[in-house]
């Protein structure tokens, strides 16, 4: 089979996405370590009522698991703001609006550092440079980099870990070293049944991105799971240069479900919807999840769970980001497009410079 020609797998890749994606474990745990270890945020004495993340793209994304992930530990809100500028409320000291930018130059997220900075919030910024780093730099605004070459999206380790690590500095959240450890293990347990030398009949990202050939893909996740759906989407659309989308639960059992019937010409051979469950999802959730699925299959849809692994919620969570990554992955090879470039997304920002 095409997914088994590692040669093949070879030529299409031209920027090795895969190494990456086989470095994720790692880069999730030195991520958290180096967050643990900077003195930039030495912020324990600082009380803040409300933290803004500011971000767009695979720096939002690390945010919004960060969010999903606190949810319950953490006694202050969380909001992953996605735009430029920032909400009215977003003003003063007990206001943390942490600035995180792949590339340091993400104009939504330089906007929203400006209109921090002018209405008195307290800023930090995480970013590998460029201008977010300049102005941080020149502002004295407390600044963490880190080093990392590839696309924004292969980066989601640091743009959670960093973050993970900062709340507990700032005393929001007990020290998450054992949860970190215990993710990564599991990652890297399962990742031994998904590498690209692991054949198809026993490779379940390779088999699954072979099932999503052709069809228009939908994501389901509940609680923590919610933004990992959200990422397996964008990893869908960036590397396999594919359609696919995500939906939350339980908000989809109050509009999307009601969706499942036309045009069934389409629904029947050209969907996918495949259902993120976790042991650690709320009990009402994940009988949500197995119903939600059982009505998308009685109309005719194709669908299928991906069970999450480990013992611990942020294993859960990270486990399932690694699968998706593969499975994306395979996925593009399948369509034979290589993984890293995304051309669509540099033409837009080409042309929007230019107005």
């Amino acid at each position: 089979m095409e997914l088994d020609n590692l040669e093949r797998i070879q030529q299409l890749d031209t920027l090795n996405m895969l190494a990456e994606i086989e470095g994720l474990p790692d880069q999730l745990m030195r991520a958290y370590e180096m967050g643990r270890t900077s003195e930039v945020f030495k912020t324990s004495e600082v009380s803040v009522s409300r933290v803004i993340i500011a971000g767009m793209g695979g720096s939002a994304i690390g945010a919004d698991l960060l969010a999903a992930y606190v949810a319950d530990i953490c006694p202050v809100p969380v909001i992953v703001h996605r735009d430029y500028s920032l909400p009215s409320f977003a003003r003063g000291e007990e206001t943390l609006v942490i600035c995180s930018s792949h590339s340091g130059n993400t104009e939504e997220t330089l906007d929203s550092f400006t209109a921090a900075r002018r209405s008195g919030c307290r800023v930090m910024a995480v970013c590998t440079g460029g201008e977010l780093a300049a102005r941080a730099k020149k502002e004295n605004v407390p600044l963490i980099t880190f080093d990392h070459k590839g696309q924004p999206r292969a980066a989601v380790g640091y743009s959670f870990g960093i973050l993970l690590a900062l709340f507990v500095h700032l005393g929001l959240i007990p020290d998450q070293a054992d949860e970190v450890r215990s993710a990564v293990e599991a990652m890297k347990e399962s990742q031994q049944h998904l590498t690209p030398s692991v054949e198809t009949v026993r490779n379940p990202a390779k088999r699954y991105a072979g099932q999503l050939m052709g069809r228009w893909v939908t994501i389901f996740g509940a609680g923590r799971l919610a933004p990992v759906a959200r990422r397996m989407k964008g990893q869908i659309n960036e590397l396999a240069k594919a359609v696919a989308n995500f939906e939350f639960l339980p908000e989809a059992d109050h509009n999307t479900l009601a969706g499942t019937m036309h045009p069934a010409e389409v629904i029947q051979p050209h969907t996918m919807n495949l259902f993120l469950r976790a042991a650690s999802d709320h009990p009402r959730n994940r009988l949500r999840v197995d119903l939600t699925k059982q009505t998308f299959m009685l109309e005719g849809g194709n669908t299928d769970f991906l069970d999450a692994r480990g013992e611990h919620p942020l294993a859960h969570m990270w486990t399932l980001i690694l699968f998706g990554d593969y499975m994306a992955y395979y996925l593009a090879i399948s369509y034979g497009v290589d993984p890293t470039p995304v051309d669509a997304l540099v033409h837009f920002k080409n042309a929007l410079k230019s107005q």
